[in-house]
Protein backbone atom coordinates (compact mmCIF):
# COMPACT_ATOMS: atom_id res chain seq x y z
CA UNK A 1 0.00 0.00 0.00
CA UNK A 2 3.03 2.22 1.05
CA UNK A 3 4.48 1.90 -2.26
CA UNK A 4 1.54 2.67 -4.27
CA UNK A 5 1.00 5.58 -2.66
CA UNK A 6 4.81 6.60 -3.06
CA UNK A 7 4.47 5.72 -7.01
CA UNK A 8 1.44 7.66 -7.14
CA UNK A 9 3.04 10.56 -5.49
CA UNK A 10 5.97 10.33 -7.61
CA UNK A 11 3.68 10.19 -10.93
CA UNK A 12 1.55 13.44 -10.10
CA UNK A 13 4.71 15.53 -9.25
CA UNK A 14 6.22 14.52 -12.26
CA UNK A 15 2.86 14.92 -14.51
CA UNK A 16 2.41 18.56 -12.44
CA UNK A 17 6.51 19.60 -13.41
CA UNK A 18 5.30 18.54 -17.27
CA UNK A 19 2.28 20.43 -16.49
CA UNK A 20 3.65 23.60 -15.20
CA UNK A 21 3.65 27.23 -17.55
CA UNK A 22 7.06 28.21 -18.42
CA UNK A 23 8.33 31.20 -19.86
CA UNK A 24 10.74 30.55 -22.58
CA UNK A 25 12.62 32.42 -25.36
CA UNK A 26 12.78 30.78 -28.84
CA UNK A 27 14.93 31.58 -31.11
CA UNK A 28 15.00 31.58 -35.17
CA UNK A 29 17.35 30.05 -37.56
CA UNK A 30 16.47 33.04 -40.12
CA UNK A 31 14.72 35.70 -41.79
CA UNK A 32 13.55 34.61 -45.26
CA UNK A 33 12.25 38.35 -46.18
CA UNK A 34 15.49 39.88 -45.48
CA UNK A 35 16.43 40.68 -49.32
CA UNK A 36 13.27 42.36 -49.35
CA UNK A 37 12.89 44.37 -46.63
CA UNK A 38 16.60 45.13 -47.07
CA UNK A 39 15.57 46.58 -50.32
CA UNK A 40 12.57 48.30 -49.50
CA UNK A 41 13.82 49.80 -45.15
CA UNK A 42 10.24 52.04 -45.42
CA UNK A 43 8.61 48.91 -44.72
CA UNK A 44 10.13 48.66 -41.53
CA UNK A 45 11.92 52.21 -40.16
CA UNK A 46 10.60 55.64 -40.92
CA UNK A 47 12.24 58.07 -42.76
CA UNK A 48 13.55 59.68 -39.58
CA UNK A 49 15.40 56.59 -38.60
CA UNK A 50 16.94 55.46 -41.67
CA UNK A 51 18.46 59.68 -41.26
CA UNK A 52 19.55 58.76 -38.49
CA UNK A 53 21.55 55.72 -39.86
CA UNK A 54 22.40 58.07 -42.86
CA UNK A 55 24.04 60.84 -40.21
CA UNK A 56 26.08 58.60 -37.84
CA UNK A 57 26.89 55.66 -41.08
CA UNK A 58 25.07 52.74 -39.56
CA UNK A 59 24.06 50.59 -42.21
CA UNK A 60 21.26 48.05 -42.17
CA UNK A 61 21.65 44.46 -41.25
CA UNK A 62 19.99 41.61 -40.19
CA UNK A 63 18.52 42.23 -37.70
CA UNK A 64 16.58 45.38 -38.71
CA UNK A 65 14.18 42.53 -40.44
CA UNK A 66 11.14 41.78 -38.80
CA UNK A 67 10.79 38.13 -37.83
CA UNK A 68 9.50 36.03 -40.30
CA UNK A 69 5.53 35.98 -40.09
CA UNK A 70 5.27 32.54 -41.21
CA UNK A 71 7.03 31.18 -38.64
CA UNK A 72 5.13 32.91 -36.02
CA UNK A 73 2.09 31.64 -37.40
CA UNK A 74 3.44 27.99 -37.31
CA UNK A 75 4.40 28.60 -33.57
CA UNK A 76 0.87 30.40 -32.66
CA UNK A 77 -1.03 27.31 -33.54
CA UNK A 78 1.17 24.54 -32.25
CA UNK A 79 -0.40 23.54 -28.81
CA UNK A 80 -0.14 24.54 -25.21
CA UNK A 81 1.84 27.26 -26.68
CA UNK A 82 0.89 30.88 -25.91
CA UNK A 83 2.98 34.19 -27.84
CA UNK A 84 3.59 37.19 -25.33
CA UNK A 85 6.29 39.04 -27.19
CA UNK A 86 8.60 39.00 -30.59
CA UNK A 87 12.22 40.70 -30.88
CA UNK A 88 13.27 41.20 -34.73
CA UNK A 89 16.62 42.47 -33.15
CA UNK A 90 17.40 38.91 -31.50
CA UNK A 91 15.28 37.02 -33.71
CA UNK A 92 12.87 35.85 -31.03
CA UNK A 93 9.51 35.08 -29.57
CA UNK A 94 8.66 35.44 -25.69
CA UNK A 95 6.52 32.17 -25.63
CA UNK A 96 4.65 30.36 -22.35
CA UNK A 97 3.77 26.31 -22.16
CA UNK A 98 4.42 23.41 -20.49
CA UNK A 99 8.29 22.80 -20.77
CA UNK A 100 7.25 19.50 -22.57
CA UNK A 101 5.13 21.31 -25.13
CA UNK A 102 8.08 24.21 -25.46
CA UNK A 103 10.63 21.67 -25.92
CA UNK A 104 8.68 20.07 -28.63
CA UNK A 105 9.20 23.70 -30.90
CA UNK A 106 12.70 22.23 -31.72
CA UNK A 107 11.10 19.79 -33.85
CA UNK A 108 10.45 22.54 -36.35
CA UNK A 109 12.90 23.40 -38.58
CA UNK A 110 13.41 27.00 -38.11
CA UNK A 111 13.75 27.41 -34.24
CA UNK A 112 17.38 27.29 -33.53
CA UNK A 113 17.32 27.08 -29.65
CA UNK A 114 15.21 27.42 -26.69
CA UNK A 115 15.73 29.42 -23.40
CA UNK A 116 14.02 28.94 -20.54
CA UNK A 117 13.54 32.05 -17.95
CA UNK A 118 13.57 29.14 -15.24
CA UNK A 119 17.52 28.19 -14.39
CA UNK A 120 16.33 25.01 -13.12
CA UNK A 121 16.22 23.96 -16.64
CA UNK A 122 18.57 23.72 -19.20
CA UNK A 123 18.06 25.93 -22.33
CA UNK A 124 18.49 23.64 -25.48
CA UNK A 125 19.89 24.06 -29.04
CA UNK A 126 19.85 22.19 -32.08
CA UNK A 127 22.14 19.02 -31.89
CA UNK A 128 22.48 19.62 -27.96
CA UNK A 129 20.41 17.99 -25.41
CA UNK A 130 21.39 19.98 -22.17
CA UNK A 131 23.76 23.03 -22.67
CA UNK A 132 23.61 26.18 -20.47
CA UNK A 133 23.11 29.51 -21.03
CA UNK A 134 22.77 31.69 -19.01
CA UNK A 135 13.73 45.48 -10.81
CA UNK A 136 11.95 46.54 -10.33
CA UNK A 137 12.15 46.09 -6.45
CA UNK A 138 12.84 48.63 -8.51
CA UNK A 139 8.36 75.59 -32.09
CA UNK A 140 11.01 77.75 -33.52
CA UNK A 141 10.42 80.16 -30.15
CA UNK A 142 12.06 78.70 -26.94
CA UNK A 143 12.30 80.00 -23.92
CA UNK A 144 15.92 80.10 -22.45
CA UNK A 145 15.53 82.14 -19.28
CA UNK A 146 13.69 79.59 -16.95
CA UNK A 147 12.94 80.31 -13.62
CA UNK A 148 13.73 77.14 -12.79
CA UNK A 149 12.33 77.15 -9.02
CA UNK A 150 12.50 74.28 -6.78
CA UNK A 151 14.10 72.54 -9.53
CA UNK A 152 17.31 74.49 -9.61
CA UNK A 153 19.55 72.33 -7.62
CA UNK A 154 19.35 69.16 -10.38
CA UNK A 155 19.91 71.32 -13.21
CA UNK A 156 22.52 73.42 -12.04
CA UNK A 157 24.64 70.94 -10.30
CA UNK A 158 25.44 69.12 -14.16
CA UNK A 159 25.30 73.58 -14.94
CA UNK A 160 22.66 72.30 -17.61
CA UNK A 161 21.72 76.08 -17.35
CA UNK A 162 24.66 76.57 -19.91
CA UNK A 163 22.74 74.82 -22.77
CA UNK A 164 19.76 76.65 -21.66
CA UNK A 165 21.07 79.89 -22.24
CA UNK A 166 22.30 78.99 -24.87
CA UNK A 167 19.26 78.38 -26.23
CA UNK A 168 19.38 74.63 -26.67
CA UNK A 169 16.47 73.24 -24.67
CA UNK A 170 15.95 69.59 -26.49
CA UNK A 171 13.55 71.45 -29.72
CA UNK A 172 14.01 68.59 -32.45
CA UNK A 173 15.37 65.84 -29.97
CA UNK A 174 13.21 62.99 -29.23
CA UNK A 175 13.12 60.73 -26.15
CA UNK A 176 11.03 57.74 -25.48
CA UNK A 177 10.07 57.27 -22.30
CA UNK A 178 9.68 53.51 -21.17
CA UNK A 179 8.13 53.19 -17.97
CA UNK A 180 5.16 52.26 -16.02
CA UNK A 181 2.57 54.03 -16.89
CA UNK A 182 1.35 58.12 -18.08
CA UNK A 183 -2.17 58.92 -15.87
CA UNK A 184 -2.76 62.29 -16.61
CA UNK A 185 -0.25 63.30 -18.53
CA UNK A 186 -3.24 64.67 -20.56
CA UNK A 187 -4.44 66.40 -17.95
CA UNK A 188 -2.37 67.68 -15.37
CA UNK A 189 -1.17 71.35 -16.49
CA UNK A 190 2.40 70.45 -15.62
CA UNK A 191 2.38 68.90 -18.96
CA UNK A 192 0.00 71.54 -20.44
CA UNK A 193 3.19 73.41 -22.25
CA UNK A 194 4.06 70.31 -23.65
CA UNK A 195 0.74 69.00 -25.16
CA UNK A 196 -0.26 72.98 -26.22
CA UNK A 197 3.20 72.76 -28.54
CA UNK A 198 2.18 69.11 -29.54
CA UNK A 199 5.31 67.73 -28.53
CA UNK A 200 4.18 64.02 -27.38
CA UNK A 201 4.33 62.13 -30.63
CA UNK A 202 2.68 59.28 -29.59
CA UNK A 203 3.10 56.07 -27.42
CA UNK A 204 1.51 52.41 -26.60
CA UNK A 205 1.21 50.39 -23.96
CA UNK A 206 2.76 47.17 -24.57
CA UNK A 207 1.56 45.63 -21.17
CA UNK A 208 -2.26 45.72 -22.27
CA UNK A 209 -1.91 46.16 -26.06
CA UNK A 210 -3.54 49.41 -26.05
CA UNK A 211 -2.74 52.69 -27.80
CA UNK A 212 -3.97 54.72 -24.68
CA UNK A 213 -0.90 55.36 -23.04
CA UNK A 214 -2.57 57.63 -20.40
CA UNK A 215 -2.90 54.78 -18.05
CA UNK A 216 -1.20 52.70 -15.57
CA UNK A 217 1.75 53.57 -13.15
CA UNK A 218 2.27 57.45 -11.93
CA UNK A 219 6.14 56.38 -11.88
CA UNK A 220 5.79 57.06 -15.82
CA UNK A 221 4.49 60.27 -15.61
CA UNK A 222 6.98 61.68 -12.49
CA UNK A 223 9.95 60.38 -14.89
CA UNK A 224 8.62 62.53 -17.24
CA UNK A 225 8.09 65.30 -15.20
CA UNK A 226 12.03 65.71 -14.64
CA UNK A 227 12.44 66.27 -18.12
CA UNK A 228 9.24 67.80 -19.64
CA UNK A 229 7.46 69.70 -16.63
CA UNK A 230 7.28 73.13 -16.58
CA UNK A 231 5.19 74.97 -13.95
CA UNK A 232 5.81 78.77 -14.39
CA UNK A 233 8.22 80.34 -11.71
CA UNK A 234 7.98 76.99 -9.79
CA UNK A 235 9.48 74.00 -11.94
CA UNK A 236 11.32 73.58 -15.09
CA UNK A 237 12.35 70.29 -16.25
CA UNK A 238 15.72 69.66 -18.12
CA UNK A 239 14.39 69.31 -21.46
CA UNK A 240 11.55 71.21 -21.69
CA UNK A 241 11.21 71.40 -25.66
CA UNK A 242 11.95 68.01 -26.26
CA UNK A 243 9.62 65.38 -28.24
CA UNK A 244 8.34 62.44 -26.51
CA UNK A 245 7.25 58.86 -26.97
CA UNK A 246 5.10 57.14 -24.06
CA UNK A 247 5.65 53.39 -23.95
CA UNK A 248 4.88 51.20 -21.29
CA UNK A 249 6.46 47.98 -20.84
CA UNK A 250 6.62 47.31 -16.95
CA UNK A 251 3.11 45.47 -15.74
CA UNK A 252 3.27 46.69 -11.74
CA UNK A 253 1.16 44.10 -10.63
CA UNK A 254 3.63 41.45 -11.34
CA UNK A 255 7.32 41.09 -11.81
CA UNK A 256 8.23 38.41 -14.54
CA UNK A 257 10.74 38.15 -17.39
CA UNK A 258 7.67 38.95 -19.74
CA UNK A 259 8.46 42.97 -18.82
CA UNK A 260 11.95 42.30 -20.44
CA UNK A 261 10.59 41.29 -23.64
CA UNK A 262 7.94 44.17 -23.75
CA UNK A 263 10.98 46.34 -23.19
CA UNK A 264 12.73 45.23 -26.16
CA UNK A 265 9.82 45.67 -28.24
CA UNK A 266 9.40 49.14 -27.29
CA UNK A 267 12.80 50.05 -28.16
CA UNK A 268 12.73 48.41 -31.05
CA UNK A 269 9.66 50.54 -31.83
CA UNK A 270 11.40 53.67 -30.69
CA UNK A 271 14.46 52.72 -33.11
CA UNK A 272 11.84 52.18 -36.37
CA UNK A 273 10.11 55.73 -35.39
CA UNK A 274 13.98 57.59 -35.17
CA UNK A 275 13.73 58.22 -31.39
CA UNK A 276 16.94 59.69 -30.11
CA UNK A 277 17.59 58.92 -26.78
CA UNK A 278 15.66 56.52 -24.52
CA UNK A 279 15.40 56.67 -21.04
CA UNK A 280 14.69 53.97 -18.74
CA UNK A 281 13.48 54.39 -14.86
CA UNK A 282 13.45 50.06 -14.38
CA UNK A 283 15.70 47.51 -13.39
CA UNK A 284 15.18 43.60 -13.36
CA UNK A 285 17.07 40.79 -10.75
CA UNK A 286 14.43 38.89 -8.84
CA UNK A 287 10.61 37.85 -10.26
CA UNK A 288 7.42 36.54 -8.43
CA UNK A 289 8.72 33.26 -9.60
CA UNK A 290 12.21 33.01 -7.62
CA UNK A 291 13.53 30.36 -10.55
CA UNK A 292 13.68 33.27 -12.80
CA UNK A 293 15.79 35.22 -10.45
CA UNK A 294 19.51 36.77 -11.98
CA UNK A 295 22.66 36.01 -9.52
CA UNK A 296 25.21 38.66 -9.80
CA UNK A 297 26.93 36.66 -12.18
CA UNK A 298 23.90 37.33 -14.80
CA UNK A 299 25.08 41.14 -14.41
CA UNK A 300 27.57 40.47 -17.39
CA UNK A 301 25.95 42.81 -19.93
CA UNK A 302 24.89 39.50 -22.16
CA UNK A 303 23.14 37.24 -19.86
CA UNK A 304 19.57 39.20 -19.53
CA UNK A 305 17.00 39.32 -22.66
CA UNK A 306 16.65 43.47 -21.76
CA UNK A 307 20.88 43.63 -21.48
CA UNK A 308 21.40 42.12 -24.89
CA UNK A 309 18.29 44.26 -26.13
CA UNK A 310 19.88 47.45 -25.10
CA UNK A 311 23.11 46.80 -26.43
CA UNK A 312 21.32 46.38 -29.96
CA UNK A 313 19.49 49.51 -29.51
CA UNK A 314 22.85 51.17 -28.71
CA UNK A 315 24.05 49.99 -32.45
CA UNK A 316 21.61 51.28 -34.12
CA UNK A 317 22.91 54.83 -33.13
CA UNK A 318 20.84 56.19 -30.15
CA UNK A 319 21.91 57.07 -27.13
CA UNK A 320 20.42 54.95 -23.88
CA UNK A 321 20.20 56.29 -20.41
CA UNK A 322 19.05 53.82 -17.43
CA UNK A 323 18.62 54.13 -13.59
CA UNK A 324 21.35 51.58 -12.40
CA UNK A 325 18.99 50.71 -9.34
CA UNK A 326 17.79 50.56 -5.85
CA UNK A 327 19.78 48.19 -4.12
CA UNK A 328 22.15 49.71 -1.97
CA UNK A 329 21.24 49.12 1.24
CA UNK A 330 19.92 45.44 0.25
CA UNK A 331 21.63 42.21 0.44
CA UNK A 332 21.87 42.40 -3.23
CA UNK A 333 23.54 45.65 -4.06
CA UNK A 334 24.66 46.08 -7.46
CA UNK A 335 22.95 47.33 -10.62
CA UNK A 336 20.15 45.80 -11.99
CA UNK A 337 19.82 44.58 -15.89
CA UNK A 338 19.73 46.16 -18.47
CA UNK A 339 21.83 49.00 -16.49
CA UNK A 340 24.41 46.34 -16.61
CA UNK A 341 24.82 46.48 -20.66
CA UNK A 342 28.14 47.65 -22.10
CA UNK A 343 26.55 50.64 -24.12
CA UNK A 344 24.06 51.75 -21.61
CA UNK A 345 25.04 54.91 -19.98
CA UNK A 346 23.87 54.00 -16.21
CA UNK A 347 22.94 56.62 -13.37
CA UNK A 348 23.23 56.32 -9.56
CA UNK A 349 21.70 58.54 -7.02
CA UNK A 350 23.37 61.72 -5.46
CA UNK A 351 22.14 64.31 -3.18
CA UNK A 352 23.66 67.92 -2.79
CA UNK A 353 23.32 70.74 0.06
CA UNK A 354 26.37 72.24 -1.27
CA UNK A 355 28.46 69.25 -1.40
CA UNK A 356 27.32 66.05 -3.30
CA UNK A 357 26.96 62.84 -1.58
CA UNK A 358 25.91 59.74 -2.70
CA UNK A 359 22.61 58.41 -1.76
CA UNK A 360 23.01 55.60 0.05
CA UNK A 361 20.12 53.71 -1.93
CA UNK A 362 22.04 53.83 -4.92
CA UNK A 363 23.11 50.30 -6.41
CA UNK A 364 26.69 49.45 -6.36
CA UNK A 365 29.26 48.50 -9.28
CA UNK A 366 30.78 46.72 -10.82
CA UNK A 367 29.32 44.78 -13.10
CA UNK A 368 30.12 40.77 -13.16
CA UNK A 369 32.30 41.30 -15.42
CA UNK A 370 34.52 43.83 -13.59
CA UNK A 371 33.35 46.92 -15.29
CA UNK A 372 32.47 50.36 -14.14
CA UNK A 373 28.66 50.85 -12.72
CA UNK A 374 27.20 53.08 -12.79
CA UNK A 375 28.75 55.17 -15.58
CA UNK A 376 27.84 58.53 -13.82
CA UNK A 377 25.25 59.93 -11.13
CA UNK A 378 22.53 63.15 -10.95
CA UNK A 379 20.25 64.13 -8.25
CA UNK A 380 17.62 61.19 -7.40
CA UNK A 381 17.59 62.06 -3.31
CA UNK A 382 15.10 65.19 -2.86
CA UNK A 383 14.63 65.06 -6.59
CA UNK A 384 11.94 67.73 -7.78
CA UNK A 385 9.36 66.77 -10.46
CA UNK A 386 5.52 66.61 -10.24
CA UNK A 387 3.64 63.77 -8.11
CA UNK A 388 0.90 62.25 -8.73
CA UNK A 389 -1.30 64.14 -7.89
CA UNK A 390 -0.02 67.15 -9.99
CA UNK A 391 2.33 69.12 -7.62
CA UNK A 392 5.69 70.41 -7.79
CA UNK A 393 7.60 68.22 -4.88
CA UNK A 394 11.18 67.97 -4.04
CA UNK A 395 10.54 64.61 -2.13
CA UNK A 396 11.63 62.49 -5.08
CA UNK A 397 13.58 59.58 -4.03
CA UNK A 398 15.39 56.83 -6.50
CA UNK A 399 17.83 56.44 -9.50
CA UNK A 400 14.71 56.11 -11.57
CA UNK A 401 14.39 60.00 -11.24
CA UNK A 402 18.17 60.88 -11.32
CA UNK A 403 18.14 59.29 -15.28
CA UNK A 404 15.89 60.80 -16.62
CA UNK A 405 16.98 64.09 -15.27
CA UNK A 406 20.30 63.38 -17.08
CA UNK A 407 18.84 62.39 -19.71
CA UNK A 408 16.86 65.74 -20.66
CA UNK A 409 20.39 67.22 -20.32
CA UNK A 410 21.92 64.75 -23.16
CA UNK A 411 18.82 65.82 -24.96
CA UNK A 412 19.94 69.79 -24.97
CA UNK A 413 23.63 68.60 -25.37
CA UNK A 414 23.01 66.47 -28.26
CA UNK A 415 20.50 69.54 -30.13
CA UNK A 416 23.68 71.79 -29.85
CA UNK A 417 25.86 69.37 -31.01
CA UNK A 418 24.05 66.72 -33.51
CA UNK A 419 26.77 65.80 -35.27
CA UNK A 420 28.14 63.79 -32.52
CA UNK A 421 27.61 60.04 -32.10
CA UNK A 422 25.93 58.41 -29.78
CA UNK A 423 29.49 57.06 -28.36
CA UNK A 424 31.00 60.45 -28.67
CA UNK A 425 28.14 62.02 -26.36
CA UNK A 426 28.11 59.62 -23.59
CA UNK A 427 32.13 59.52 -23.44
CA UNK A 428 32.02 63.14 -23.27
CA UNK A 429 29.56 62.97 -20.58
CA UNK A 430 31.79 60.14 -18.58
CA UNK A 431 34.90 62.45 -19.14
CA UNK A 432 33.44 65.79 -17.85
CA UNK A 433 32.47 63.83 -14.86
CA UNK A 434 33.38 65.47 -11.25
CA UNK A 435 35.14 61.97 -9.94
CA UNK A 436 36.23 61.02 -13.67
CA UNK A 437 40.09 60.48 -12.16
CA UNK A 438 38.75 58.58 -9.20
CA UNK A 439 35.56 56.60 -9.95
CA UNK A 440 33.79 54.80 -6.90
CA UNK A 441 31.74 51.53 -6.98
CA UNK A 442 28.51 53.59 -5.68
CA UNK A 443 29.07 56.78 -8.12
CA UNK A 444 30.52 56.00 -11.15
CA UNK A 445 32.28 58.57 -12.69
CA UNK A 446 30.22 61.52 -10.59
CA UNK A 447 28.08 64.37 -11.63
CA UNK A 448 28.48 65.32 -15.50
CA UNK A 449 29.31 69.24 -16.28
CA UNK A 450 27.51 70.18 -19.40
CA UNK A 451 29.51 73.81 -19.11
CA UNK A 452 32.91 72.01 -19.95
CA UNK A 453 31.43 69.81 -22.37
CA UNK A 454 29.89 72.75 -23.83
CA UNK A 455 32.85 74.56 -23.92
CA UNK A 456 35.48 72.17 -25.26
CA UNK A 457 32.78 71.42 -28.28
CA UNK A 458 32.28 74.59 -29.02
CA UNK A 459 36.31 75.03 -29.41
CA UNK A 460 36.40 72.21 -31.90
CA UNK A 461 34.53 74.52 -34.52
CA UNK A 462 37.30 75.79 -36.29
CA UNK A 463 38.42 79.82 -36.57
CA UNK A 464 39.02 80.72 -40.03
CA UNK A 465 40.75 84.30 -40.04
CA UNK A 466 38.80 86.64 -42.79
CA UNK A 467 40.89 88.71 -45.00
CA UNK A 468 38.69 90.98 -46.37
CA UNK A 469 35.94 91.41 -44.37
CA UNK A 470 35.52 91.60 -40.13
CA UNK A 471 32.72 91.46 -38.70
CA UNK A 472 32.70 92.23 -35.30
CA UNK A 473 32.00 92.32 -32.14
CA UNK A 474 31.74 88.19 -31.53
CA UNK A 475 30.10 87.56 -29.02
CA UNK A 476 27.64 89.51 -30.16
CA UNK A 477 24.19 90.88 -28.66
CA UNK A 478 22.07 92.52 -31.29
CA UNK A 479 24.18 94.33 -33.98
CA UNK A 480 26.56 92.96 -36.15
CA UNK A 481 29.38 94.98 -37.74
CA UNK A 482 31.61 94.30 -40.98
CA UNK A 483 34.96 96.08 -41.50
CA UNK A 484 36.12 96.29 -45.21
CA UNK A 485 39.59 96.20 -45.30
CA UNK A 486 40.02 95.88 -49.19
CA UNK A 487 38.66 98.30 -51.63
CA UNK A 488 38.44 95.32 -54.10
CA UNK A 489 35.38 94.06 -51.78
CA UNK A 490 32.20 96.13 -51.68
CA UNK A 491 29.86 93.81 -50.75
CA UNK A 492 29.21 90.43 -49.16
CA UNK A 493 26.62 87.79 -48.89
CA UNK A 494 26.01 86.86 -44.79
CA UNK A 495 24.17 83.25 -44.12
CA UNK A 496 23.64 82.51 -40.87
CA UNK A 497 23.11 78.33 -39.94
CA UNK A 498 22.58 77.09 -36.96
CA UNK A 499 23.92 73.91 -35.32
CA UNK A 500 21.58 71.63 -37.43
CA UNK A 501 22.85 73.17 -40.54
CA UNK A 502 19.10 74.98 -40.92
CA UNK A 503 20.05 78.30 -42.65
CA UNK A 504 18.15 81.26 -40.23
CA UNK A 505 19.40 84.22 -42.37
CA UNK A 506 21.08 85.51 -45.63
CA UNK A 507 20.88 89.19 -46.61
CA UNK A 508 24.04 91.18 -48.70
CA UNK A 509 25.66 93.71 -45.79
CA UNK A 510 27.79 96.57 -48.64
CA UNK A 511 30.17 99.46 -47.34
CA UNK A 512 27.55 101.82 -47.62
CA UNK A 513 25.99 99.79 -44.32
CA UNK A 514 27.80 97.44 -42.96
CA UNK A 515 25.61 96.49 -40.21
CA UNK A 516 23.26 93.74 -39.69
CA UNK A 517 20.93 93.45 -36.96
CA UNK A 518 20.81 89.84 -35.58
CA UNK A 519 18.48 90.67 -32.48
CA UNK A 520 15.58 88.78 -33.28
CA UNK A 521 17.98 86.00 -33.13
CA UNK A 522 18.33 83.55 -29.64
CA UNK A 523 21.08 83.09 -27.61
CA UNK A 524 23.25 80.11 -28.76
CA UNK A 525 25.99 79.21 -31.15
CA UNK A 526 25.77 80.06 -34.84
CA UNK A 527 27.91 79.41 -37.93
CA UNK A 528 28.65 82.59 -40.34
CA UNK A 529 28.90 82.12 -43.77
CA UNK A 530 30.53 85.39 -46.09
CA UNK A 531 30.54 85.14 -49.65
CA UNK A 532 32.41 87.16 -51.96
CA UNK A 533 34.47 87.14 -55.30
CA UNK A 534 33.73 83.55 -55.49
CA UNK A 535 35.07 82.67 -51.95
CA UNK A 536 33.56 80.93 -49.16
CA UNK A 537 34.47 81.72 -45.69
CA UNK A 538 32.58 80.40 -42.16
CA UNK A 539 33.59 81.09 -38.56
CA UNK A 540 31.42 80.69 -35.08
CA UNK A 541 29.61 83.01 -34.43
CA UNK A 542 28.08 83.44 -30.63
CA UNK A 543 24.93 85.43 -29.68
CA UNK A 544 24.64 86.29 -26.34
Amino acid sequence: MKKTLLILTLFFSVFSLKAQTEDAWVYFTDKPSEKEFLSSPLKMLTQRSLDRRIRYNISLDFKDIPVEESYVLQLKTTEGIKILARSKWLNALHVQGSQEAITSLLDNNFVASIQFANKSLSSIEKGSTSKKTVSKKNKFEVLTDFDYGKGATQINIMKGEVLHENNFTGEGVQIAVIDGGFPNVDTFLSFERIRNNNQILGGYDFVNRDSNFYTGDSHGATVLSTIAGYVEDEFVGTAPDAHFYLFISEDVDIESPLEESLWVEAAEKADSLGVDIINTSLGYSTFDNPDYDYTYEDMDGNTAFISRGAEIAFSRGMILVNSAGNEGTDAWHYVTAPADSKSVLSVGAVYSFGVIAVAPFSSFGPTADGRLKPDVSAIGAFGTGIDASGNVTRSLFGTSFASPILAGSIACLWQAFPQKTNAEITQLVKESAHLYLNPTDQQGYGVPNFETIFNILIEEIPEIELENVQPFPNPVENELNFKFSTSTVSEVEVVIYNLLGQMVSKEMVSKLYPVKDISYLAKGVYLLQLSYNNQKQTIKLIKK
